[in-house]
């Protein structure tokens, strides 16, 4: 199964992305986090497949979100520094 998948960068949330099923679609997100995000601009548009390597994602992952909720939340990686004691 492929679908095209949209991905959004937050201008508000720095390593923020948003993966939407339908471009431009920001209905799907729940008004707080519409809110928190603030601005999002499109920055890639491909075919995602439960096979496809993502950077930070597990593709299936990406498409039961995308199935379920019609929007898939990519927040940045935890910082290791920050953990430190």
């Amino acid at each position: 199964m492929a679908i095209t998948c949209y991905v959004y960068k937050s201008r508000r949330k720095a390593d923020t992305y948003v993966y939407l099923r339908e471009r431009d679609d920001f209905s799907v997100l729940p008004p707080d986090l519409a809110q928190a995000l603030g601005e999002l601009n499109l920055v890639l548009q491909f075919e995602l497949t439960p096979e496809r390597k993502l950077a930070r994602e597990e593709a299936g992952t990406v498409l039961e979100h995308l199935a379920t909720r019609g929007f898939h939340l990519q927040l940045p990686p935890a910082d290791p520094l920050r953990e430190a004691p």
